[in-house]
């Protein structure tokens, strides 16, 4: 795999778990007791504690990545082993 390629799948593991995590512990304003801004939407997050959410994300997309990449290198799974893989959709895998 290639450096580029392998940096844009771990970006797209990382903005994918990213929208996974931030809904996590969110509480809104008036949940957490606090008075809300004037025009606030009533749905906004009170303390979305991004930095804990970055750093969370940023873990489980490298463990993830790890796993896609080490089932790259080892072949644990191919797209032979997908029933149905084979038969169906426009692209044929080289057999």
């Amino acid at each position: 795999m290639k450096p580029a390629s392998a940096i844009a799948i771990y970006l797209l593991f990382w903005t994918l778990t990213l929208f996974a995590v931030l809904p996590f512990g969110v509480r809104t304003t008036r949940e957490s007791g606090a008075e809300p801004v004037p025009g606030q939407a009533e749905s906004a997050p009170h303390n979305p504690m991004l930095g804990k959410k970055l750093m969370w994300t940023t873990v489980v997309a490298t463990v993830l990545f790890a796993l896609f990449y080490a089932n790259y290198v080892q072949g644990w799974i191919l797209f032979e082993d997908i029933p149905g893989w084979k038969d169906s959709g426009p692209y044929r895998p080289a057999s």
